[in-house]
């Protein structure tokens, strides 16, 4: 009796397991131009408001270098993040300011913290939680603004063309690390200003071996083939 119970369950798991994989289609590389894009690590960082960098630091922000999207560059000032059971010393300031400050971590540092941490697009902040933010003889409260940043790919519109996707259009990428993997749900950023880069945080690069170098690209779902009614063919 227990043998057949074993197999019955068995049975019921493999079913669901089929059931899952009918649920996800396959992946294609993507029919635009061949186009490897530059995958960077986006450590935990801060963004600020003009006010909160006046109220943590009194004076403007000082910039030690340039990051790899026009117009953004590391600051020599740094932040300590005091969360509800624990804190975080030495995180980046990135500028220049914004309208609103934002707190980018990672899911392992929100649970380090004490926070519970939605995965957002950066400046989607409304209902977020909030954090402690401390330059060492200041502490400032940020009632909102603590994200986990939803991976994302910049691109120029002449990138865009070429590789077949749109702006706010969320596409699949294969992750070319030591650790293969594809990443679902990748939001495309398109502008002209953008240099074309896939941004994840330290917890995704980890999970899939990224590493100096590490390139992906965009895998597209398999078309379906079609019968000679036009329906597709499961």
């Amino acid at each position: 009796m227990q043998e057949i119970q074993r197999e019955q369950i068995v049975e019921q798991v493999l079913a669901a397991l089929s059931q899952l994989r009918q649920g996800e289609p396959e992946l294609v590389e993507n029919q635009g131009e061949e186009m490897p894009i530059p995958v960077e690590i986006s450590a935990r960082h801060v963004h600020l408001s003009q006010a909160d960098v006046v109220a943590l630091f009194g004076a403007p922000l000082t910039p030690l270098r340039e990051l790899s999207q026009p117009g953004q560059f590391l600051c020599k000032e740094r932040v300590r993040l005091i969360g509800l059971k624990g804190v975080m010393d030495n995180v980046a300031v990135l500028g220049p300011s914004r309208e609103q400050s934002q707190v980018e971590i990672s899911l392992t540092d929100a649970r380090l913290l004490g926070l519970d941490v939605p995965i957002r697009q950066s400046g989607d902040i409304a209902g977020t939680p909030g954090i402690l933010l401390s330059s060492g003889k200041t502490i400032i409260p940020l009632e909102q603004g603590v994200i986990v940043a939803g991976r994302h790919i910049h691109m120029s519109p002449e990138d865009a063309s070429r590789l077949r996707v749109r702006d706010k259009e969320f596409v699949a990428v294969h992750m070319r690390g030591k650790r293969p993997a594809v990443f679902r749900d990748v939001l495309v950023r398109v502008h002209e200003s953008f240099k074309l880069a896939l941004h994840i945080d330290a917890d995704e690069a980890n999970g899939c071996g990224c590493g100096p170098g590490t390139t992906c690209t965009i895998v597209l779902p398999k078309p379906q083939e079609q019968c000679h009614d036009g329906q597709p063919i499961h």
